[in-house]
């Protein structure tokens, strides 16, 4: 992105959030796989910034480890008592010192932007572009600003004649013609940095709330005869803050729809996309096909011409080419290049399914390695297990991993067969190329190329129906077809 790079970005984020009702911190709340304050920063990472730096307050010891974790590149500078976004600067300045360098940085401007840490639809580009306006135009400080259908309760930009901001007037402030202005405040700015340093030491807490706002220092800076501009934002939802669940759900959708529209653009087929979620860490190769209530969440990513859903969830799980992948839930799974998954599956982690391989209806599966071309059809459970090639495990087949203590592994070898309702109690082998009998309970290893068979013969009792359920439909429909026997004979 051709833009100077700004000498730091400022994350306002110190805030609790009270109308989110909730004990996690406002900016920590998740849209589409990433925290609030993760989609602001990593706009932010975009434009190189000398530093990066984020003020917490609320909850600061989870804050502080919440971004030790996703933003190590970031700064925590910790405002001990929010007192308003222009004490929240001058916090960093007395925390961190001048954040312009006399000599400057190799390619670093004078610039430093402030932002918020409850803006995550705000994109890089809006950025980029508010910088680019605030450096062409030599101004000290400069406004993102935007138009919006309703302006209630916010901030009007005045402007004069030649299109510098005058002043921003609260709504409570505005006159009948300045509350019919439609360009709001975001509150997110580009400043001088030098001009900022010296600006927020001035600014007065002599006012209702006893708090510094970060809007005087533009009073202060055009007071001392320095420009102050604006930068129109394209689209007005980007600047639109999140303070409750409604507005969570809104900056959801309109984030998972720009997910979508990118994914559909690079050649991915998403059939509904009213009914389709995708994390930002979702990769979609070309030729995608993804159905309808289809979720995808953490790492997943989906190789070329595989299919997903519908209703399918799947969570940092690898899908490979060609494969089809139906009503699944599936976590930290790896699905190999044209495999079967569904309907009603669920693979658990460390499931891994070879090419070919089938996992199919009413099958669950977890730590289980499935070789290629091997096939578990339906109603059968294959935990802790490594399933050679070729092999085929029948309906309602019990992988028995778990004996009360301990989990037990199971090998099943290339081209075995294992029969219906077999039990395979672990820890147990079934050799290559081996069979056991449907209803088996296999407790001990089986040869390659043997059949084991391990259940009770069948004995029939010839009348017991009529002897110990007289009366009944069944003795009822057990003399009828008896009677019908003797007459053919």
């Amino acid at each position: 992105m051709s833009v100077p790079r700004p000498a730091a970005i400022i994350v306002l984020a110190a805030g609790e959030g009270t109308r989110m009702k909730s004990r996690t911190p406002k900016v920590l709340h998740e849209l589409c796989g990433r925290t609030m304050v993760d989609h602001v920063l990593s706009a932010a990472r975009v434009l190189d910034p000398g530093r990066l730096i984020v003020v917490i307050g609320h909850e600061r010891e989870r804050m502080r480890t919440h971004l030790s974790s996703t933003s190590p590149d970031a700064q925590a500078v910790i405002q001990h008592e929010q007192k308003g976004t222009g004490h929240a600067v001058r916090t960093v300045l007395e925390a961190v010192g001048p954040l312009v360098q006399p000599a400057g940085g190799v390619g670093i401007g004078r610039t430093v932007l402030v932002t918020y840490g409850d803006t995550p639809l705000l994109t890089a580009e809006t950025l980029a572009a508010l910088i680019r306006v605030h450096e062409t135009d030599g101004n000290a400080v400069t406004v993102l600003t935007a138009e919006v259908p309703d302006p209630t309760g916010y901030g009007r930009i005045i402007r004069d004649g030649a299109g510098a901001v005058l002043e921003i007037v609260e709504e409570k402030d505005a006159t009948p013609a300045q509350r019919a202005i439609r360009e709001m405040n975001s509150g997110v700015y580009a400043f001088d940095g030098a001009l900022l340093a010296d600006g927020v030491k001035r600014v007065s807490a002599n006012n209702a709330q006893g708090e510094e706002y970060l809007t005087d220092v533009l009073s202060i800076l055009r007071g001392d005869g320095h420009r102050v501009g604006a930068c129109v934002a394209d689209d007005y939802v980007e600047v639109e803050g999140v303070n409750d669940r409604v507005q969570l759900a809104f900056a959801r959708g309109v984030l998972n729809s720009r997910l979508l529209e990118q994914h559909m653009r690079a050649g991915v087929t998403v059939v509904d996309p009213a009914s389709t979620w995708v994390d930002v860490s979702v990769t979609l190769e070309p030729d995608v096909v993804i159905h309808p209530g289809t979720q995808l969440h953490g790492r997943t990513s989906v190789a070329t011409g595989a299919e997903v859903g519908p209703a399918t969830t799947l969570t940092d799980t690898e899908v490979g080419s060609g494969a089809v992948v139906r009503n699944t839930v599936a976590e930290r799974a790896v699905i190999g290049p044209d495999a079967s998954v569904g309907p009603y599956t669920y693979l658990r982690p460390g499931t891994v399914l070879g090419r070919k391989a089938k996992a199919g209806a009413y099958v669950e599966m977890k730590n289980a390695q499935v070789g290629e071309g091997s096939k578990v059809p339906h109603l059968t459970y294959v935990g802790d297990a490594t399933i050679g090639v070729g092999a085929n495990i029948g309906a309602s087949a019990i992988f028995v991993n778990y004996d009360g203590v301990e989990k037990h592994h199971t090998t099943v070898g290339d081209h075995a067969f294992v029969g219906c309702d077999t039990m395979l109690v672990a820890p147990v082998t079934i050799g290559d190329g081996a069979f056991t009998a449907a209803g088996s309970t296999i407790t001990g290893d089986v040869p390659p190329g043997a059949m084991a068979v391990a259940r009770g013969r069948q004995r029939n009792i010839e009348g017991w129906v009529t002897r110990r359920r007289a009366g009944t439909a069944s003795a009822e429909a057990a003399r009828k077809a008896q009677a019908d026997q003797v007459e053919e004979h």
